[in-house]
């Protein structure tokens, strides 16, 4: 299998300012850049998206800017906060304006929760069984203070597990990269033919 430089889109899904969330992703992007992936980071609060409307959302005027940097993208990053266990509005309504862009593609859950983010962890993997993409089967959560305080990471164990999903969304994000091209270019029956 021939390498290449994986394309990540980090999104950090929290409106909050100072954001635990925002942290985290910044560090993941860092991790997967050091490791020569390309990483694009969209964050939310700075790049909002209009509520989502079947009918008129895909015809804003960054749309199809923000569309091709989806489309280009191997491995989504999405970082949000635990909102009543479930993931933030805003990381909600980024998913909504999405489907064949993320098929056969990975998604990586980065939760901030004080109770372990699992209802979230399993919302992000329902959405990306939902359009056809692949997630991770492990999400990396963690707490403000303690294990985000001051705007750094400040507990090893959620440092070495960082470590352990940036290896492994690189490691299964070009497995899955190689298969999708293969599959678009190919003419074998598959889910990614009717991406053809």
């Amino acid at each position: 299998m021939n390498e290449y430089a994986l394309n990540v889109l980090a999104v950090a899904g929290s409106l909050k300012q100072e954001s635990v969330t925002r942290v985290v992703i910044h560090q993941a992007a860092a991790i997967m850049r050091q490791a020569g992936c390309t990483v694009d980071l969209l964050d939310l609060l700075h790049e909002p998206l209009p509520l989502f409307n079947p009918d008129t959302g895909r015809v804003f005027p960054g749309f199809p800017a923000l569309q091709a940097r989806v489309a280009k993208a191997d491995v989504f990053l999405l970082g949000t906060p635990d909102y009543h266990g479930g993931m933030s509005g805003a990381m909600k309504n980024f998913l909504d304006y999405f489907w064949r862009e993320f098929a056969g593609k990975l998604f990586v859950p980065i939760v901030a929760s004080h109770e372990k983010g699992l209802t979230t962890i399993e919302d992000l993997r329902t959405i990306a069984r939902q359009c056809y993409a692949w997630v991770l089967p492990y999400g990396v959560s963690f707490a403000e203070k303690a294990d985000v305080h001051d705007g750094r990471i400040v507990n090893q164990t959620l440092e070495r597990r960082l470590e352990m999903m940036t290896r492994d969304a690189r490691v299964y994000g070009q497995i899955l990269a190689h298969q999708r091209r293969a599959d678009l270019a190919g003419g074998d029956v598959g889910f990614m033919a009717k991406h053809r």
